[in-house]
């Protein structure tokens, strides 16, 4: 056999292991199985709520406003203090009030002895009427005028904790400023806004559930103690009282986040909120694909309450792949026990970055043309 036969054959007998190494490559990136990404369907509580925020309050608690817009001259340091109601905390000034009542009084007296002299001298009946009808009107006066400094003293409206205390001396209060805040310190409420819409899923005793930033890792709860008959018509809401526990960390004049659950199902079926496609999911039994129809139930930020013709414990997608069609087989990458957190968007659910189909194909197409090249421009050479 001569020598240019023989690198023929050599060329033609590496030509045929790149093409088997070729059609090795082809099939491990396309005849095998996609591998996938899987979870499992768990049974877990799920809970529906109406959202709303609100304030924390005293379940009794009253404002202290002034009645007459005048100036304070005085203001008790009793903010955090129990007072007792009727207890004075501040006053306004009197001094024009006072002043005129000095003068109601002075004629008052004089109205009095004219009453009693025309008795003395027994003048005529009409004129005593008149003037006895003078003293009872400048009772009267009197009586309205000593009113009216009583409203320039500012008390406090019932037993309990001065909770705030605003304004100070010298400042010019009236019937629109707020000067203190009395209330019970226990038992507490928060007063929340329920939207129009959702109102009719509140009903008394159902529990909520609290949250407010500086208490970001604790579990708050609070009953639905009352409901306001009548919404707002301009905020479309409704005014829901919810009832603290005594031990609560929540403090007055917090605002909180409100969600009150109106129905609980203490073991539904679950599945990662990324199984779900088109209205159902994917399960893999024995390696293979398989579509089952789901009605979807409560929605949370990973999970998703289904129903249909799936039961605990099934192998699913996650996520789905609407690429795979019924019946396909797959590999499964790992299969976990619970709803396990939807993967992150980018790389695939392994970690590593996706390789798309065309990248694949220009890879292998380079590879063998390359190595083919180099055979047969070895074979030509040798042949000259």
């Amino acid at each position: 056999m001569s020598p240019t036969v023989k690198k023929i054959l050599r060329a033609i007998a590496a030509v045929t292991m790149v093409l088997g190494l070729g059609g090795g490559a082809y099939y491990f990136y396309y005849g095998r199985p996609p591998l996938v990404k899987v979870g499992i369907a768990t049974l877990a509580p799920v809970s529906e709520f109406v959202y709303g925020s609100g304030i924390v309050e005293p379940v009794q608690w009253a404002k202290v406003v002034p009645v007459q817009r005048r100036r304070l001259v005085q203001m008790c340091r009793c903010e955090g203090s129990m007072v007792k109601q009727g207890q004075v905390l501040a006053q306004q000034d009197n001094a024009e009030e006072t002043a005129q009542l000095k003068e109601m009084e002075a004629a008052h007296q004089q109205f009095i002895r004219d009453l009693d002299r025309a008795n003395k001298d027994d003048k005529p009946k009409a004129e005593i009427e008149q003037r006895r009808t003078a003293v009872e009107q400048s009772s009267s006066r009197i009586a309205a005028q000593k009113s009216r400094i009583e409203g320039l003293v500012l008390r406090a409206p019932m037993d309990g904790l001065v909770l705030r205390r605003d304004s100070e001396v010298g400042e010019i209060v009236g019937p629109t400023d707020v000067l203190f805040w009395v209330g019970t310190p226990s038992p507490l409420q928060v007063v929340a806004e329920i939207n129009e819409e959702d109102i009719l899923h509140v009903a008394l005793g159902q529990t909520a559930l609290l949250t407010n930033e500086a208490f970001a890792n604790q579990s708050m709860r609070a009953t639905v103690s009352q409901i306001t008959p009548k919404g707002d018509p301009t905020k479309k809401s409704f005014r829901v009282y919810l009832r603290l526990p005594t031990n609560t960390p929540l403090k007055i004049g917090m605002n909180v986040e409100v969600n009150i659950i109106f129905r609980e199902t203490p073991s539904a079926i679950v599945v990662p909120n990324e199984a779900i496609l088109d209205g159902a999911v994917q399960a893999v039994s024995d390696g293979k694909v398989k579509r089952i129809p789901v009605a979807t139930g409560v929605r949370g930020t990973r999970a998703t309450e289904v129903k249909g013709a799936i039961s605990p414990g099934v192998t699913l997608l996650v996520p789905a792949r609407k690429e795979l069609a019924d019946g396909r087989r797959v590999r499964t990458e790992n299969v976990v026990s619970q709803v396990v957190p939807p993967p992150a968007a980018g790389p695939d659910s392994s970690g590593r970055p996706e390789t798309s189909r065309d990248h694949i194909d220009q890879e292998i197409a380079t590879s063998l043309s390359t190595h083919l090249n180099n055979i047969v421009s070895d074979a030509r050479r040798d042949a000259r």
